[in-house]
């Protein structure tokens, strides 16, 4: 199959979904209104409510929901053929993702920009609340533990990307100054912005190429990057949108845009065939491809991860909700976009058949997060260079990409955090937790003990093989939440009942079969939480199931 045949295929494609199904949606199912006053515009705080331009919000939104997962998840996914990647990733990503965040963000916003865990409150029960909070907590936790430490991994291999990747931090800021505080021209700055990226790009490849900070009161180079990664992260999360995460945000977009506009060249220019094969099955050590493919590919599809980001902070941010269709529709389908490219570069990028296989070979080689970021790094910058572009640029300029997007996740994952924590604390009356300050040092010190939990800051791998089926039962709960809204509003219920029982079903078998496995190698920690968490999500279905069913009975 050849790469760019494929690329064309699945882009037609994203664009007549969004021209189609995503208005359908925007116009029918949810009926966006342009006179409806947001939250952004209602309460308007200037630190987390701030109406923002679409475009801007949508550069925010697609960094924080993208972050490393569109590029792991597919990474690892193709080790069952590239057919079954591409498949669940086009489907999935119109049909489920797309849907999901979208409708998240929708119900968000007409519930005065509260997270989904807050408005299951209104919408469910308020036992539901609770026991939504918990699991967002429990998933956030995880997302901010292994996030640092990704990057921390990624700045050890690839030493170029540590000086632009901190460059863009001043740069972001005055950008957020001059747009915000002098008025001037964001198409203008927005240039200037990308060229100082790719100048200190160019910078970290030609001249700093082999940073290394030292061991810090006997702390592994690892540990002091995960440190300096939550320093910054409690930073960027207390800060007002509108100087740090909004214009970093829209400057990762741009880099999205160049680094999506050169693998897309690359792919012109090359023109490979696929090497991996479409279908491979019998993989040694490997979990079954059936439920395991949509649990592992996730980001691209859809993910739990991104109803968090729709109604924790791309909420507070929607200045017009008629922009909801733009930002949640049209951020997943280009997030479905890019796990294609990740897809192409990890199974036409890598040379031939025994390149990809040395990879490949078993579950244990394919599995390791850092062999698979590499994966796309390596088989994009073989894309890149094609276009006369040295390798070692085109490699740290996506490595730079990765980090990036990585940051975005990191700090995003803290401020929706410290929204749950405040949360949770408001419940229990604990005042001190209820505090901008006080909730994100909570969240930060929590994930900061989990990373120390384990040796080389990878804490958070004790509690990993959890997340990929978690994330997805989120998924599914935040689908339920979507359909009980719409069936208490008189609506048809089947554009979200259906995906919610697929992802139901898929992930509770995934989450069984773990559950199963953890038992029999007697990891009890790992069973007790899995089984908690099946409880948890029982316990929830059947609230919703009791909702939905007195609705219904109001309509009749």
């Amino acid at each position: 199959m050849n790469a760019l045949l494929l690329a064309i295929l699945t882009y037609a494609g994203f664009i007549i979904a969004y021209k189609t199904y995503g208005k359908f949606l925007g116009d029918k199912l949810f009926e966006l209104s342009g006179s409806a006053v947001t939250p952004a515009n209602e309460i308007n705080d200037g630190i987390d409510y701030v109406p923002t331009k679409k475009r801007i919000l949508f550069g925010h939104h697609f960094t924080s929901i993208a972050g490393t997962g569109p590029i792991v998840g597919p990474a690892i996914g193709v080790i069952w053929g590239w057919l079954p990647a591409v498949i669940w990733v086009f489907v999935g990503s119109i049909f489920m993702g797309a849907v999901h965040d979208f409708g998240a963000l929708v119900i968000s916003s007409r519930k005065k920009g509260k997270s989904l865990g807050d408005v299951t409150k209104d919408i469910v029960s308020p036992t539901s609340r609770n026991l939504f909070l918990i699991i967002i907590f429990f998933l956030l936790l995880i997302v901010i533990a292994i996030f640092a430490m990704i990057i921390g991994k990624l700045f050890i291999m690839y030493p170029a990307s540590i000086f632009p990747v901190w460059m863009e931090i001043p740069i972001a800021l005055a950008l957020g100054y001059l747009v915000y505080k002098k008025g001037k021209n964001i198409n203008l700055l927005s240039i200037v912005a990308i060229i100082l990226m790719y100048f200190t790009i160019w910078i970290g490849a030609t001249y700093l190429n082999d940073i290394h900070i030292p061991e810090l009161f006997g702390m592994q180079e690892i540990i002091v990057w995960v440190v300096v990664l939550m320093i910054y992260a409690f930073i960027a999360s207390i800060l007002p949108v509108q100087k740090l995460l909004q214009p970093r945000d829209y400057i990762n977009s741009h880099e999205l845009i160049v680094a999506m506009g050169l693998l897309i060249l690359g792919l012109i220019f090359v023109h490979p065939t696929i090497v991996a094969p479409a279908v491979r099955l019998g993989i040694k050590d490997a979990p079954p491809m059936l439920p395991f493919l949509f649990i592992t590919i996730a980001c691209g599809a859809i993910s739990g991860f991104h109803s968090l980001v729709s109604s924790g902070t791309s909420s507070k941010q929607l200045a017009n909700e008629r922009d909801a269709k733009h930002i949640g529709y049209g951020g997943m389908l280009m997030e479905g976009a890019l796990a294609i490219l990740v897809i192409l570069a990890c199974t036409a990028g890598l040379g031939d058949t025994a390149a990809w296989t040395s990879r490949y070979v078993d579950w244990s080689s394919a599995s390791g997060l850092g062999a698979k970021l590499s994966a796309f790094i390596d088989g994009g910058a073989n894309f890149i260079s094609g276009l006369g572009i040295s390798l070692g640029f085109a490699k740290t300029l996506l490595a730079v990409f990765v980090v990036s997007f990585a940051a975005t996740t990191l700090d995003t994952a803290t401020r929706i955090q410290r929204y749950v924590v405040s949360e949770i604390a408001e419940g229990m009356k604990i005042k001190p937790l209820t505090t901008k300050n006080g909730s994100t040092l909570f969240a930060v010190i929590t994930a900061i003990l989990l990373a120390m939990a384990k040796p080389g800051g990878a804490g958070a791998m004790i509690l990993w093989p959890l997340f990929g089926a978690s994330n997805q039962l989120l998924a599914g709960l935040a689908l339920m939440i979507i359909t009980v809204y719409l069936a208490k509003k008189g609506k048809r219920i089947s554009y979200t009942l259906i995906p919610m029982i697929f992802m139901m079903i898929m992930t509770g078998w995934g989450m069984i079969h773990n559950i199963i496995g953890y038992a029999s190698k007697a990891d009890y920690l790992l069973l007790i939480i899995g089984i908690i968490i099946m409880v948890l999500e029982l316990w929830m279905i059947f609230e919703a199931y009791r909702v939905i069913k007195k609705a219904k009975k109001k309509t009749v």
